[in-house]
């Protein structure tokens, strides 16, 4: 059995006492002065990590005790020399909330490598400031948001900087260390040119992609020339010999007044005649785009689609194909064709239309997009799946149209609008507030849907892969009973590639984000973030409460808050009231949460979600 060292000084130290006491004191002093050189701040700054964050590893009853004894250490991803924290690695452990404020790693000045890889910290980067001895930062598959701090590159000994998938902003600082060796940068929301420093630029191209605003070598993206700098010339300085009679005064303050006022009348007029040219040319603009896209509110057949007048289109009079062989083929595609029709909204698998045939029927036809590589086998394979499904909490698709150039998906009306709207619009004075009782409902029937669609097509990877709020129809039955409808569901498969996925709601999954395989765990992480957005009232992606900083996953925004303990700071205000129901709703959460654990694996099936939700009851 292996003692820890001071484990075996006491010991020896008791069976001493008992032989020979005068020795024993000597022994006790030598080694006293071994101890004492224990540095108490570098433990307490550890204690402060420890203690800001949770994680699936028991730190708290692990880092006890003095992190180093001389080159060694028993606590948990510390490693130490000569009795000073060197390396700090706590690598996939689940570590979870923010790193602690202000600069916390200040004290310990001998630490080369800090590794915090494949976690859910988020928070802005620590502060670094100091740790000359730093050689590795490790910080990627996070949630950090915030900037890179200008002060890493003052960091003299920085070998490798891992910044990679997080949330980051702003621009790259102008790194130029010699020693840096490796560098990522990539899956974040950094803008701006990349630095023309000789360190930055040996780095290849996957160092920085998948940041929609950098631009400049070693990427494609060029970057826009600067603005013109325009330089007002100085004024000439006043000859001192040269001193304007008093009596012109009162003359020159009129000039200038009147010189003054043509000026901002000049102004004006210019700004005026500015404005509207520029909305002539924006109705112009609007109107061409309606001709060329279709998105018209009337006269569906000349503005929607003309190639099918233009080209003569043979199948211009074709029969649809219904799915709900009961249902008498009262249109065909001509029918559509000559309806007017209303724009209900522009997503990225194409334009969704209110119909309204002459004969009476009101359909909804969505105008796929960037799918002209599909095979007619391939769309129409797909199409009879997704439309022979029925379920109650699933929008029914009636039918569908395909040639090369058009895809056009016809689904029965039933809509008085979606869930985001119900949660979001209309916000304030006046508004009937939503209780938790039709919450709760809302959930399950959005729960109850998605776990058909998992059981009906599990083929699928992600048989819905589009989930969130403004594609959850709702139908009012009175004033306080909804019934919810999924829509757009199904469509991955059609989806040429990865470009395209990510426009899609599973493009915010962290699997995703970091290239990994997906599942239909994707689809429970968007269930999850609906499950908050209902539960908080907030939108994903808008101004956290406390500061100006965004959070796309509002699953992060929720950890920060609760903090493992509780916290009704999280709720909508119109539901906050209802102290009764504040259990289930923290029951609630913590499904939420579950559902939106960075690792899928750990994530329950809907089948388990539905179960659940169903219990709270």
């Amino acid at each position: 059995m292996n003692l820890p060292k001071y484990v075996l000084v006491l010991l020896v130290v008791m069976m001493l006492i008992f032989l020979n006491p005068l020795s024993t004191m000597n022994f006790v002093a030598s080694v006293s002065s071994e101890i004492d050189e224990y540095y108490p701040e570098e433990r307490e700054a550890l204690l402060k990590l420890r203690d800001s964050l949770s994680s699936n590893s028991d730190l708290h009853g692990n880092w006890t005790g003095p992190p180093c004894i001389n080159n060694s250490s028993r606590w948990a991803g510390i490693a130490c020399s000569n009795w000073h924290v060197v390396h700090i690695v706590l690598q996939g452990i689940q570590l979870a909330g923010s790193l602690p404020p202000c600069e916390f790693l200040h004290n310990i000045t001998f630490l080369s490598k800090l590794s915090l890889r494949n976690n859910t910290l988020s928070g802005p980067l620590p502060n670094l400031t100091n740790l000359v001895y730093l050689e590795y930062v490790v910080l990627s598959y996070n949630r950090f948001w915030g900037s890179i701090l200008l002060e890493y590159i003052e960091l003299p000994n920085l070998r490798v900087l891992e910044l990679q998938n997080n949330y980051l902003d702003g621009h790259i600082p102008p790194f130029d260390q010699p020693t840096l060796r490796a560098f990522n940068v990539s899956y974040n929301h950094l803008e701006g040119p990349i630095p023309q420093t000789a360190v930055l630029q040996k780095f290849p191209k996957s160092s920085y992609d998948h940041n929609s605003n950098l631009c400049g070598s070693p990427l494609e993206t060029s970057c826009p020339p600067p603005p013109p700098v325009v330089i007002a010339p100085s004024p000439s300085p006043l000859s001192p010999n040269i001193i304007p009679p008093k009596k012109k005064n009162n003359l020159q303050a009129w000039s200038f007044a009147l010189i003054v006022a043509a000026a901002a009348l000049v102004l004006f007029l210019v700004i005026f005649l500015s404005l509207c040219y520029s909305r002539k040319v924006h109705r112009k603009q609007a109107a061409k785009e309606e001709q060329q896209t279709g998105d018209g509110t009337s006269g569906w057949a000349q503005t929607k689609m003309p190639h099918f007048e233009s080209l003569g289109d043979p199948e211009k009079r074709v029969e649809l194909d219904f799915f709900d062989k009961e249902m008498p083929a009262a249109f065909d595609l001509d029918d559509l064709l000559r309806a007017s029709a209303q724009v209900l909204g522009k997503g990225k698998l194409g334009t969704t239309y209110k119909v309204t045939l002459e004969s009476g029927p009101v359909v909804v036809v969505k105008r796929l997009k960037n799918m002209n590589e599909l095979s007619k086998k391939e769309f129409t394979q797909q199409m009879q799946l997704l439309g022979n499904m029925r379920h109650e909490n699933l929008v029914q698709i009636l039918s569908f149209y395909y040639s090369k150039e058009e895809k056009l998906v016809i689904s029965k009306f039933e809509s008085s609008g979606t869930l985001f709207e119900l949660l979001h619009e209309n916000r304030g004075v006046g508004r009937v507030p939503l209780d938790w009782a039709t919450r709760l409902s809302i959930i399950k029937d959005i729960a109850k849907g998605l776990t058909f669609l998992h059981q009906s097509l599990p083929s699928h990877k992600v048989p819905h892969a589009n989930l969130k709020s403004s594609n959850v129809l709702v139908i009012q039955r009175n004033s306080q009973t909804y019934h919810l409808k999924l829509t757009d569901f199904g469509f991955l498969p059609l989806v040429p590639s990865r470009k395209y996925n990510e426009d899609l709601a599973i493009g915010k999954s962290p699997e995703f984000a970091q290239g990994k395989k997906l599942s239909q765990k994707a689809d429970v992480y968007c269930f999850g973030i609906i499950l908050l957005e209902v539960i908080t009232g907030r939108i994903p992606g808008e101004i956290s409460p406390g500061n100006d900083e965004t959070m796309d996953d509002l699953s992060d925004w929720v950890r920060m808050v609760v903090n493992n303990d509780w916290s009704t700071d999280i709720l909508d205000v119109e539901i906050l009231a209802a102290k009764e129901d504040h259990d289930e709703m923290l029951k609630l959460t913590k499904i939420a949460l579950d559902c939106t654990d960075l690792t899928p694996e750990k994530r329950p099936k809907m089948i388990q979600v539905l179960t659940r939700i169903e219990e709270i009851d």
